[in-house]
């Protein structure tokens, strides 16, 4: 059952991931991450805010430099013939990936990642708790060990499929131009963690 729910959500995932910038403007996304970064500097202060903008940015920049898709300033100039080859590889790239929908999948990348920065500010105040609902997962799969108690397979089935649910909607909702308060956007790991525990907890051990 756990498969065929992580099978079925990650199809759906990359279906709704492909489908949003076709029903998307570039700008909504753009605009998206603006209002997110004037509740992020009300929440967080200026500063945290600042900060958030600027990893994200780095984030971006190392996701499009990572980008197999190649470059007219990538062909070497030394060669006439290869430089020709070069510019006309470029024309051809800025025709293809220049339209609405590739510049739509750019800017929801940006929001993306922007989303993934602003997460990152929660998880220093967040690590405490997450490892705290990791050790007592560990603790409560040990006792029932030694106490020789047999896991339940049905639980365990039931909070792993739901960290899958968690985790695919997480995802979902970090690329789709929706409003996600600072908030809710830290609740998410402890949601998590609170599943992943009970995974671990219910999880088999022998001894």
């Amino acid at each position: 059952m756990i498969r065929a729910i992580l099978a079925a959500s990650l199809m759906l995932l990359l279906i709704f991931v492909l489908y949003l910038p076709s029903a998307n403007p570039p700008e909504r996304f753009l605009a998206r991450m603006r209002l997110e970064h004037r509740s992020n500097a009300a929440y967080w202060g200026n500063g945290p805010a600042m900060r958030i903008m600027e990893r994200g940015l780095a984030m971006n920049a190392a996701l499009s430099s990572a980008s197999p898709v190649p470059d007219e300033r990538s062909a070497p100039r030394f060669d006439p013939v290869q430089e020709a080859v070069g510019h006309e590889m470029g024309r051809v790239n800025k025709r293809f990936f220049g339209n609405g929908y590739f510049r739509a999948i750019d800017a929801l990348l940006l929001l993306a990642t922007y989303r993934v920065a602003a997460l990152m500010e929660w998880l220093p105040i967040e690590a405490f708790a997450l490892a705290a609902l990791l050790l007592d997962g560990q603790f409560v799969r040990l006792r029932r060990s030694k106490e020789f108690v047999k896991h339940d397979p049905e639980w365990f089935a039931l909070h792993a499929s739901a960290f899958v649910l968690v985790a695919c909607g997480s995802v979902v909702a970090f690329v789709t131009p929706i409003d996600i308060q600072p908030p809710l956007l830290g609740a998410l790991p402890l949601v998590a963690g609170v599943f992943f525990s009970r995974v671990v907890a219910n999880f088999h051990r022998r001894g």
